[in-house]
């Protein structure tokens, strides 16, 4: 019957920029500041608004919501009372706040241990997950793969698809680093890392193919060669951050076999991770954009293909 029920719709002239629903101004508000302030929270823990990120203007935000800037402020204040908000109340929009330890792109660098595994957690929280890296031997994203597979084993994570490449330096290369202090000894460093590198992305492989038989899970794991030891690694996760790290080369000293060698070598798991994300600025874009380009440029043309053992 005509006018006993109403269908939801939205009004493409109350639609904000963002495609979100915006209020006729036209009608008086219901929206509280407590409405606002719920909203703008769940897009902060939704990472919809990231740590360091401005927020709209109060003049954007009262438009979006149909509100009095009056409400605006008010909002703004319980999320700064809260401590999710940095910046002053007045003047240029606020952003939102760096939590201590968070990795983002208004976050300090961070040892990769600790900035890696909390981000590929993270990027694993999608249907299809895409991660791409280069690095040395992989023993980082090994480690920080981890956990994201311990959640999809408890029932935490629900991924459709996993597609994983991986840019590792040939075997057939005289590696730049590590490289021991007396040539005579390169022989030796070279199986030594060949043979980390090898081990570590078969426990990779092995680790996510598992997923397709335990739960049915699309997953895709590929490796190719580098004709070039690289300087930094460089982590690409779902298209929309980067992470990458210097490796540091410094002399050390190791036990391989019986043999007491020095070398110079950079200690992977500690180097400076710094991470970009696509929104997060032009700049930050801009490099996501960039590195992507290259890590594509490196899989298509230069790189070949790699057999791990």
């Amino acid at each position: 019957m005509a006018g006993s029920c109403s269908l939801l719709s939205v009004d493409p002239e109350h639609v904000s920029a963002t495609g979100r629903k915006r209020s006729p101004r036209s009608h008086p508000s219901r929206v509280t500041s407590r409405v606002v302030a719920d909203t703008l929270r769940t897009r902060i823990d939704t990472g919809v608004l990231r740590p360091g990120e401005r927020l709209p203007t109060q003049a954007e935000l009262a438009e979006e919501f149909g509100v009095e800037r009056g409400t605006v402020r008010e909002a703004l204040r319980i999320l700064r009372v809260e401590r999710l908000l940095a910046g002053s109340s007045q003047g240029s929009p606020a952003t939102v706040a760096v939590p201590p330890g968070a990795v983002g792109p208004a976050a300090p660098p961070q040892p990769t241990m600790a900035g890696l595994a909390p981000r590929v957690a993270a990027a694993f929280a999608v249907p299809h997950v895409r991660v791409d890296a280069l690095c040395l031997t992989s023993v980082s994203l090994t480690l920080a793969i981890g956990e994201p597979l311990r959640q999809i084993h408890a029932g935490g994570l629900k991924p459709a698809k996993i597609d994983v490449r991986l840019l590792l330096p040939s075997r057939d290369i005289a590696l730049a680093f590590p490289a021991p202090v007396d040539a005579a000894d390169t022989d030796l460093l070279h199986r030594r890392w060949l043979a980390q590198r090898n081990a570590q992305g078969q426990v990779l492989r092995h680790n996510l193919l598992a997923l397709r038989t335990t739960h049915g899970i699309d997953v895709r794991v590929r490796f190719r060669a580098l004709p070039f030891t690289p300087p930094l690694k460089l982590y690409l996760l779902n298209g929309s951050e980067a992470l990458f790290a210097y490796y540091t080369l410094a002399r050390r000293e190791r036990d391989i076999g019986p043999e007491h060698l020095a070398l110079y070598d950079a200690e992977g798991t500690r180097s400076m991770l710094f991470a970009f994300a696509r929104g997060a600025g032009e700049r930050d874009t801009e490099f996501v954009s960039q590195s992507r380009l290259w890590f594509d440029a490196l899989w298509e043309t230069i790189s070949s293909e790699l057999v791990l053992g």
